[in-house]
């Protein structure tokens, strides 16, 4: 089946380039009315201009969609409000939200300043909280959502150099994990893209071969697809150069040492209790 978004409005956060303007541009192409969001500042956050949402909206406009930029950031509750104003203001609703902007501050640990940790908390995870508070009465009214968290293996599984960044992108899937939850009575349905794609943020990190097989356009059809009306609830999808595949956080037996247990015990046991052979997902009981 072909999947059309004609009708439905779309907000996709840091869309001036890398892997938004690439969902928005699909989006568009499907139908969907799109907001363009990008603060336009530099990789590690700094700066800002509007030419690059500009740049995308008209992109959409040449193809013969409906776009409008907006230049919000959105670490900020009056930036992620204006996005949200700007749909009902040019389409009257919002059916899907794309979380997709973020920056980078890396460096280890030892040499990281708080400062660095923080911003990135706050654009990466609050900025997504921050926009999801935004749109989400707009989406019970409706008694439809789709939004859509971008976590990365780097909070799956750390990369060094960036706890920041991962402990943000980890976030994210505690947010999604209560949002499946509490959005589900309201057909609003709430998932996690873990890319690994060749972007700005990532130019540095991959050789230049890497780079061109780990295209942004790659990923797009795992995320587009967590905006159709058949998406999943409470799903963490991996995406990578076209391969795909669905991440969950597991849960073993576990061994019933009693109340009086003690470390000993713990230490006795341990080999069991971390038996992995036989393990049952945690964070999938709604996937279909």
């Amino acid at each position: 089946m072909a999947y059309s978004f004609e009708g439905r409005v779309a907000i996709v956060t840091g869309a001036g380039g890398g892997l938004g303007r690439c969902h928005a541009l699909e989006l568009a192409r499907r139908g969907a009315r799109v907001v363009v969001n990008d603060l336009g500042g530099a990789m590690d956050g700094t700066g800002g201009s509007s030419e690059a949402a500009q740049n995308v909206v008209a992109e959409i406009r040449a193809m013969g969609g409906e776009a409008v930029a907006n230049g919000g950031s959105v670490s900020d509750r009056q930036g992620a409000a204006s996005m949200v104003k700007a749909a009902m203001d040019a389409f009257g609703r919002v059916d899907i939200l794309i979380n997709n902007a973020g920056i980078l501050r890396d460096k280890t640990f030892s040499k990281m300043e708080i400062a660095d940790f923080e911003i990135v908390l706050d654009v990466h995870l609050m900025g997504a909280v921050n926009v999801t508070k935004a749109v989400w009465p707009i989406m019970r009214e409706q008694k439809y959502g789709r939004i859509v968290m971008t976590t990365s293996p780097s909070g799956l599984y750390g990369n060094f150099g960036q706890t920041n960044y991962g402990a943000a992108k980890l976030g994210l899937i505690g947010f999604m994990n209560t949002l499946k939850i509490e959005g589900a009575k309201d057909n609003i349905h709430t998932n996690a893209i873990a890319p690994v794609a060749a972007t700005r943020m990532t130019e540095n990190l991959m050789s230049e071969a890497a780079l061109k097989a780990l295209a942004p356009e790659l990923i797009t059809p795992g995320v587009v697809y967590l905006c159709t009306e058949d998406a999943p609830n409470g799903v963490i999808l991996q995406a990578q150069g076209g391969r795909f595949s669905v991440a969950c956080i597991m849960e073993n037996a576990g061994v019933d040492l009693g109340v009086d247990a003690t470390v000993e015990d713990i230490g006795a046991n341990y080999a069991a209790i971390s038996d992995l052979s036989a393990v049952k997902p945690r964070n999938m009981l709604q996937l279909r």
